[in-house]
């Protein structure tokens, strides 16, 4: 079982940790200093140390030193983000902000001890040359080795091709996609395949950080710039100087920071906000989204010439429902990994699981699989996971596009105006209910529909498809 240390002089948070990694099976310490870290442990003896940044007498930073090799994780706010990426320069393994969501946490901390068991497991020549902890990538297993997705459909053999094509390169890359997708290990590929590996990948989700701080945080500031501005900031452009910057969600970018990003693709330097020298910085940027740039660019919500500077190289992922039967093959790794953690011993999925897996949409991607076999394994009883634990609908979600689109032919089409060709099952479900909600009873709905009253009901609600009610439409 993995031995973790905590640091951190906040007890409520502390604990709360604490208690979140030992329900995931995780031997845990804790110190309010790194004092008193240094009185009670031997440092080194950790697989992992989880720190805060701002600490009473020494900074979480000095742990990195006295762990000998130990990986560190720091924790830090918002506020001092450059910081944390400063202790990444200074041997830090990662950093997560605070307040973070629980399976961020556990996400960054699997992979962390993942990479560390596989970095001491490997030859020493690879150990020497840095390969290994450079790599933040999934394991190996797949058979995709240094790119480490896994999936073998030809989408992901395509992207893969694409990704050593680009990697070497410090082309602009525009990674799209839905939530979910993946796209940040398309980013971390990308970084590690590159002539940057061993300078830092700089990861900023756009949509996380305040408005009004993005333009500080992104670009740096000057003493006095603004209110509370008390000294100059480093900004997380010049903090990526000489390695790669990944903005995630870039179409929440306000336009003002635009424009100054742009300037940094035109001419390669930043100027601080209330600044009026410019500097040169040389950052490689990689760029995902999963909105439709060109058409915010139309509407004026985004900045034309920042999306063709952006669309250099654009890498498109497929969404788990389009990569066939990748999705079993992810579903019995995560189901490998979970387990483990758990000390569950080996588990398989139910006959019936496997075809719900396959057949099941997943509108939240490798995301919404991954929470869901966590939770079926937490809740299983024995060795088999079922369905039924997997939370999955499968009265509707067995059936394939076509067949969905073939249960409701009466009305679909005899009406030459619905566009059900290139609609998708849930944009088909959600056409067809909209159009025909107010002259049908729930029952007749789900009757043309070929699903339940319940499954109705449910996907509404995952939908957000309000039921009306009116006169021409009286449920028996």
């Amino acid at each position: 079982m993995p031995h973790i240390l905590i640091v951190e002089d906040e007890t409520i948070i502390r604990s709360a940790l604490r208690r979140l990694l030992e329900r995931n099976q995780y031997e845990v310490s804790e110190a309010g200093s790194v004092q008193e870290a240094q009185e009670r442990f031997s440092i080194s003896g950790f697989d992992l140390i989880v720190s805060d940044l701002r600490l009473p007498g020494a900074p979480g930073t000095e742990l990195i030193k006295l762990g000998q090799g130990t990986p560190v994780l720091i924790m830090t706010s918002y506020a001092s983000l450059r910081s944390a990426v400063d202790s990444m320069k200074m041997g830090a393994v990662d950093y997560i902000a605070k307040p973070f969501d629980h399976d961020e946490m556990l996400q960054a901390v699997a992979r962390i001890l993942r990479e560390r068991k596989e970095n001491l497991s490997a030859p020493a020549a690879e150990r020497g040359n840095g390969a290994s902890a450079n790599s933040r990538s999934k394991p190996a297993e797949a058979g995709q080795g240094e790119i480490g997705i896994i999936g073998s459909c030809p989408a992901m053999q395509d992207l893969y091709s694409k990704i050593r094509k680009v990697a070497p390169t410090d082309s602009t890359v525009l990674i799209q996609g839905e939530s979910g997708t993946g796209k940040e290990l398309v980013a971390r590929a990308l970084h590690n395949l590159s002539r940057r590996s061993k300078a830092p990948l700089i990861s900023v989700n756009c949509a996380a950080i305040p408005e009004t701080l993005i333009e500080s945080e992104l670009f740096g500031h000057e003493k006095g710039a603004f209110t509370g501005a008390s000294a100059g900031r480093t900004g997380l452009v010049e903090a990526a100087d000489g390695g790669t910057l990944f903005l995630d969600e870039i179409g929440e970018l306000p336009l003002e920071a635009q424009a100054r990003l742009l300037r940094v693709l035109q001419e390669g330097e930043i100027r601080r906000v209330g600044s009026v020298q410019s500097q040169k910085v040389d950052v490689r940027l990689i760029a995902a989204t999963h909105r439709d740039l060109k058409s915010l660019s139309k509407v004026g919500q985004f900045r034309e010439d920042l999306y063709y500077r952006l669309h250099v190289i654009a890498l498109k992922l497929a969404p788990l429902r389009e990569r066939g039967s990748d999705v079993n093959e992810i579903a019995k790794l995560f189901l490998a990994r979970q387990a483990a953690r758990m000390n569950r011993g080996e588990m398989h999925f139910a006959h019936d699981a496997e075809q719900a897996i396959r057949h099941y949409p997943w509108p939240g991607n490798v995301r919404e699989l991954e929470n869901a076999i966590e939770r079926a394994v937490i809740l299983c009883e024995s060795t088999e996971i079922s369905a039924e634990l997997l939370g999955i609908d499968i009265e509707l979600d067995d059936l394939d596009d076509d067949a969905f689109v073939s249960s409701a032919p009466s009305h679909a089409a005899s009406n030459a105006n619905e566009p059900t060709e290139d609609l998708s099952l849930e944009d088909y479900f959600q056409h067809f209910v909209l159009e025909h909600q107010d002259h049908m009873t729930e029952t007749e709905l789900a009757r043309k529909l070929g699903i339940s009253r319940k499954c109705l009901w449910e996907r509404r609600q995952r939908l957000g498809i309000p039921r009306r009610k009116t006169g021409s439409a009286v449920e028996n």
